[in-house]
């Protein structure tokens, strides 16, 4: 018999199949060789079910069926991939062996191991554990496999996560929600996430800024000038900053003390996930699912980066001549071939712990460039690809040399300094080209708001040109002014600095080596911080302006609900963090999913008690009137959810109503993972459209639902084209907003009844363009795809 290896997706197991079996035949959802039959799960095709396949009673939110603890956990199959599932239940029959070539982390073991137990599977397992897709890894991964049994650790950390997040996403969405009478998504990840959001949000709308004034000073030696900042209390009227300038403008001075002190400055570690989204976003505005979606196609189609859904920035031995032939292969391309050239191989070895340190790689090591030669690819494309080449090359460089240097002058018995970053020698900074070969100004240490912190980012003079002084010379001051400061509020999340807070848990922390300690007590995954985001857009808790993310009234209505319910914990990014590092622990068999779902299971139970207690909230606090006029999205969810909420919700409380099948995956979304799981969480807040789209009259139909044994119509909204059984259960909804393309109602009619638009052409972010259509590939749903 065949031995039947399951990878994660089509891409992968065609690779795989090239490699083991080049003269497979094609069979569409697999490919069979001679000894091998090889299939794929394209993402989740089994999760864990929803309260009504436990119970019917469950289909109404009734206050009094919580909390929801099942004894055993049932499993259910996605109903878009059923067939694919019926496949691989059908091709293990053929086979006596099979092989879990899934994603090699958390969520790839629990893709495999719930088909697994789905489908009834006992043949044994072995393990692919691969970290990219170049056919001599792959190779020397199947010549290496081992038994799945030794990730048995794994395989329970990742059911603890599963259901862990089912428990409290579960019975805390339907807690609020039946008490507030507005659709209430709630997460043990999520909603710690908007907490930070919220918090900052307060602390700027608090910031009470306050008008200061610097003194600064031109000083001449000979022919070198230099800029100094007068030293003393902070001066706060205008008239005591125009006399000090006055008082010493034009006059001599001296020298009374001077350092020069040189340092060197180390290439920046090698990317993780995280670190990557953090910088696209920065340099490309790319949000963060956006930078992963990027990552995964350079890693599965073009096979031209590891596996990006990594939390290490660095390498082990065995990855060092890996490295070797990137290099040789990077000389031979017009773009990093001078780069890569001037490249200094010894800088790279076992010994150098900056980039080869084996006790700092779990799961992963850092993403790399792979030996094989990119092809053509998009400009987006061939941006995420550059940040990762050229971080990779700049480890061969020898380290930025500079001269700092600070001068305290004294005019007037008035003392100024000046502080100088001289560049000496770029070293690896040759290496990041126009976009970053700035020096930087020097990483302050200090916490956010430290108001000494913004008068010393004045005095920083940063320069590659000669910094010259003789202590022992006289100075002139040639001019004085005094310069009008304000103290500046915290600043608003962008994508990249959420992902780091969420790195850590929420601290703010700067230290390198204390950050890295933090990384297993962060909130969520590499690999679902995006998605977590994604959910709280798509629920109508946050918005974008810009690169700015803003927490709109009903996310803050959520925060303020939750802790005053007295479930502080809930919203905890640390107590959050503290989760995932025991989630950490249970995979390296160092503690107990036993006792750790105990715990969550009383967390639970405590949770629906306290908001059983809580006063009912007005509907007004969701900002019912937020955000007219604006674009899709812009806070609308939060507003009409609280008018329909009224009624709907009343009637779940009362158990005389359904609630919407949207709401429970809402609820159950923390519960799902990978890219299937993220598109189904994308549908949290249907219900919250679908009600935003009656009007006062008779809705106008757009057309039928497409929803397999539906028979309901679909009526516009705000922000999308909702049925109008939702009530009775039909979660499928058409988003307006497709890829930054408005989808007017001819185009979601088309859509709900021949499954695809007209042609069409849409702009990307770099200004490119490109053609094709929306297709529907998910009737049950609702999920368009663009295909090109």
């Amino acid at each position: 018999m065949k031995t039947l290896i399951i990878a994660e997706k089509p891409d992968m197991g065609r690779t795989i199949a090239a490699v083991l079996e080049p003269k497979a035949q094609n069979k569409r959802t697999y490919l069979e060789g001679e000894h091998h039959i090889i299939t794929w799960a394209i993402g989740h095709l089994v999760s864990l079910a929803e309260p009504d396949r436990y119970d019917e009673k469950y289909k109404r939110w009734n206050a009094a069926d919580l909390p929801i603890i099942p004894e055993r956990f049932k499993l259910w199959p996605n109903p878009r991939t059923t067939d694919q599932l019926k496949t691989i239940g059908e091709l293990a029959k053929r086979c006596n062996k099979l092989v879990n070539a899934c994603d090699a982390g958390r969520e790839g073991q629990l893709i495999f191991h719930l088909i697994k137990q789905y489908l009834k599977l006992s043949q044994p397992v072995d393990r692919l554990w691969i970290s990219d897709l170049t056919p001599e890894t792959i190779r020397k991964g199947f010549d290496g496999l081992r038994s799945d049994a030794e990730y048995d650790s794994l395989t329970r950390a990742a059911r603890a996560r599963s259901e862990a997040d089912w428990l409290v996403g579960m019975n805390a969405s339907r807690a609020f929600t039946i008490k507030h009478k507005t659709l209430l998504s709630v997460g043990r990840v999520q909603t710690p996430v908007l907490a930070l959001l919220y918090d900052r949000h307060k602390e700027i709308t608090a910031f009470n800024s306050e008008t200061y004034f610097i003194v600064q000073a031109l000083f001449t030696q000979s022919d070198f000038s230099y800029k100094g900042i007068w030293q003393g209390d902070r001066i706060i009227e205008k008239e005591k900053a125009d006399a000090l300038a006055a008082k010493v403008k034009g006059k001599p001075g001296r020298i009374v003390s001077y350092e020069k002190t040189e340092s060197k400055e180390y290439p920046f570690r090698l990317y993780d996930l995280t670190l990557l989204q953090r910088e696209a976003n920065g340099r490309f505005g790319y949000p963060a699912k956006k930078t992963l979606d990027i990552a995964q196609a350079l890693y599965e189609k073009h096979k031209v980066i590891t596996y990006p859904r990594t939390s290490s920035n660095y390498v082990t031995e065995e990855n060092i001549p890996v490295m070797g032939n990137v290099l040789n292969m990077l000389k031979q391309t017009s773009a990093y071939g001078q780069l890569a050239n001037g490249a200094d191989r010894s800088r790279v070895h076992k010994g150098n712990k900056a980039v080869c340190n084996p006790a700092k790689v779990e799961d992963h090591h850092a993403i790399l460039p792979t030996p094989k030669r990119p092809g053509t690819l998009s400009t987006e494309e061939q941006n995420i690809y550059d940040m990762i080449v050229r971080r990779f090359l700049s480890h061969y460089y020898p380290p930025a040399r500079y001269n700092h240097h600070e001068v305290i002058t004294e005019v007037e018995g008035e003392q100024f300094r000046t502080k100088a970053k001289e560049q000496l020698e770029p070293g690896w900074r040759v290496v990041l080209g126009n976009e970053n070969g700035e020096t930087p100004k020097a990483k302050s240490r200090k916490k956010k708001g430290d108001e000494q912190q913004e008068e010393q980012d004045d005095e920083l003079m940063v320069t590659d040109r000669p910094f010259s002084v003789n202590p022992e010379e006289a100075v002139r001051c040639k001019d004085a002014s005094g310069i009008e400061k304000a103290t500046q509020p915290p600043k608003p999340y962008t994508e990249g600095t959420l992902l780091k807070a969420m790195e850590s848990a929420g601290k703010s922390i700067e230290d390198d080596e204390l950050r890295e300690a933090m990384k297993q007590t962060g909130l969520g995954t590499p690999a679902t911080r995006a998605a977590t985001i994604e959910r709280l857009k798509q629920v109508g808790y946050i918005q974008t302006a810009g690169k700015r993310l803003d927490i709109t009234t009903k996310g803050c209505a959520a925060i303020e609900l939750i802790r005053g319910a007295g479930v502080e914990l809930l919203a905890s990014p640390e107590m959050t963090g503290r989760w995932e590092q025991r989630l950490h622990q249970i995979s390296r068999g160092e503690a107990s999913d036993e006792q750790f779902m105990q715990k969550v299971k009383q967390f639970a139970e405590m949770i629906v008690g306290k908001v059983k207690q809580q006063p009912q909230a007005q509907a007004s606090i969701f900002g019912e009137d937020e955000g007219k006029g604006g674009g899709p999205g812009k806070g609308r969810s939060g507003a009409r959810g609280s008018k329909s909420g009224k009624s709907s919700g009343s009637s779940a409380a009362s158990g005389s109503s359904r609630a919407p099948r949207a709401a429970r995956s809402t609820a159950a979304g923390e519960a799902a993972s990978g890219t299937g799981a993220a598109k189904s969480r994308s549908r949290a807040s249907t219900a919250v459209a679908v009600r935003d789209s009656k009007p006062s009259g008779a809705p106008e139909w757009i057309a039928d639902c497409p929803r397999p044994g539906c028979g309901g119509k679909l009526i516009e909204g705000k922000r999308g084209y909702g049925c109008i059984r939702y009530k009775e259960g039909c979660s499928f909804v058409i988003w307006k907003d497709q890829q930054g393309k408005a989808v007017t109602a001819a185009m979601a009619k088309s859509l709900a009844s021949t499954g695809q638009t007209r042609k069409m052409t849409i702009k990307r972010s770099d200004g490119s363009s490109v053609s094709g259509k929306l297709v529907l590939t998910d009737p049950s749903a609702g999920t368009v795809e663009f295909r090109e």
